[in-house]
C-alpha cells in the first residue's frame, strides 16, 4: 500500500457517505457517537484576551490525540490564547464530533482522516478546513502467531478491522488487494477473512479466538500483543518516509472566519505541545496517561503505553498527499466514489505560526483553499 510522493491536484474522497457516517476516526476506540465532558475543566491563563471569550476544542481520549492530551494538560495551549478560556470536550466517535463542530459545540477539533473527509464531502466543502496535522502512525497488523508466522499465512484467516469504510479498514483493503487477493469489501468474505470489530471489545474476540489478528490503531494493538499476540506489520513502513496522517486539526468554516486570531493561537499551542512532546517523550508519555486516567478512570499499563507510544509520531505536518492516497485506497476498495477535495485544507495559519517558529512550512498536496 505504497503512497506515491506526489500527488494530483484533484482528490478523490467520499460521497457514499453513510459509509463514512459509520466510519471511525482514525484512531477513534468506539462506535457510540457519544460526547462526554466528565473531568475536564476550563482552562484561562489570565492576561490579554483575543477576540473569543473561549474557544471549545473536541478530541478523543486516546494516545494518538496526545497533542491535546498533553496540550491542554500541561497549559501549553491555554498559555497561547491568554484570558480566552479554552473550554475541552471529549468524544468516542468521529462522526460525533463532527456533528459537534457543526452545531458548533465546538470549535476546533481533533480527528482522523475518514471523518474529516466524510465532513467536508457531506457539507459540500461548506462546514470544515484541515488547518494542521498533529500525529502519524499507530497502527499495526498484529497475528495470533501460533497460527500466522508470515503475511502469506493471512489468506484463509479471520483478521479484524474496528469498522466498515474506517481508515484502517480501507488500509487491509488496499493491502490485501496488492497481495493479489480477493474480498468482498461490503461483506469481508474472500480470501481474507475481515471482521469488523470494534476496538473496545477486539482483545476479549482476539482471546476467545474469535479473529486470528487485527489491522488496529493504538492501544489496541499493544493490547492485544500483551496477550500474546505478535506485530507482523506496521503500516507506517508502507508509506513513504514512514508516515501517514492519523490525526488532524480541523476547524469550523465560521469560527475561522470569526476568530483567525484565535485559530493562530491555537496553532502555536499544538506546534509548542508537540516540539515539548519530542523533546521530552517521558514526561509527555506520563502526562498523556495521567490525561487518560483523568477522563476514563483508567491509565494504560507500562506494557501497552510504553510500546504504543513509540509508534506514534507527533507533528506538525498534515501530510496532505497521505490523506488523498487514503481516499484514493477507499475508491479502489469500491466503498467510496470520486469527488473534489480541493479547499479541504487551509493551512495559511499554521505556515505562519511555523515560520515565526523558525520550522519549514507545509504543503496541502494542491488541495489548500484558493
Amino acid at each position: 500500500m505504497s503512497a506515491p510522493r506526489t500527488t494530483p491536484r484533484r482528490a478523490l474522497s467520499a460521497v457514499a457517505l453513510p459509509l463514512l457516517a459509520l466510519a471511525l476516526t482514525a484512531c477513534g476506540y468506539g462506535s457510540e457517537a457519544k460526547q462526554d465532558d466528565a473531568g475536564k475543566a476550563d482552562v484561562s491563563t489570565g492576561g490579554k484576551k483575543l477576540s473569543a471569550d473561549t474557544v471549545k476544542i473536541g478530541y478523543f481520549p486516546n494516545l494518538t490525540h496526545a497533542t491535546a492530551l498533553v496540550g491542554i494538560q500541561e497549559g501549553i495551549i491555554a498559555k497561547e490564547l491568554g484570558s480566552t478560556t479554552v473550554k475541552p470536550s471529549t468524544f468516542n466517535a468521529g462522526p460525533s464530533e463532527i456533528e459537534a463542530l457543526n452545531a458548533g459545540s465546538i470549535d476546533i477539533g481533533f480527528i482522523g482522516p475518514s471523518p474529516a473527509i466524510n465532513g467536508f464531502t457531506k457539507s459540500k466543502g461548506k462546514s470544515l478546513r484541515i488547518i494542521g496535522g498533529s500525529a502519524s502512525g499507530g497502527v499495526k497488523l498484529v497475528v495470533d502467531p501460533k497460527k500466522i508466522k508470515t503475511l502469506d499465512d493471512l489468506k484463509g484467516k479471520k483478521i479484524a478491522t474496528p469498522q466498515l469504510g474506517n481508515t484502517q479498514d480501507v488500509a487491509f483493503l488496499n493491502w490485501i488487494s496488492e497481495k493479489g487477493w480477493k474480498v468482498d469489501a461490503n461483506s469481508g468474505k474472500g480470501d481474507v477473512s475481515v471482521v469488523r470489530t470494534d476496538n473496545k471489545v477486539t482483545p476479549d474476540a482476539y482471546k476467545s479466538g474469535s479473529i486470528d489478528g487485527a489491522w488496529a490503531p493504538e492501544p489496541t494493538a499493544s493490547k492485544l500483543v500483551a496477550q500474546g499476540a505478535k506485530v507482523l506489520l506496521d503500516e507506517s513502513t508502507l508509506w513513504p518516509d514512514n508516515k501517514f496522517v492519523i490525526t488532524n486539526i480541523i476547524v469550523s468554516q465560521k469560527f475561522l472566519t470569526e476568530h483567525p486570531d484565535v485559530v493562530e493561537a491555537v496553532l502555536r499551542g499544538s506546534v509548542n505541545t508537540n516540539a515539548w512532546i519530542n523533546a521530552n517523550p517521558d514526561k509527555a508519555k506520563a502526562s498523556a496517561n495521567a490525561a487518560l486516567k483523568t477522563l476514563s478512570g483508567k491509565a494504560l499499563p507500562a506494557d501497552v503505553l510504553d510500546p504504543a507510544w513509540k509508534s506514534i509520531q507527533f507533528i506538525d505536518d498534515p501530510l496532505a498527499a497521505t490523506l488523498d492516497t487514503e481516499a484514493k485506497h477507499a475508491v479502489k476498495a469500491g466503498l467510496l466514489d470520486q469527488t473534489d477535495l480541493t479547499g479541504i485544507y487551509d493551512l495559511k495559519p499554521l505556515n505562519k505560526v511555523l515560520k515565526a517558529a523558525g520550522k519549514p512550512e507545509v504543503a496541502d498536496a494542491g488541495l489548500g483553499v484558493k
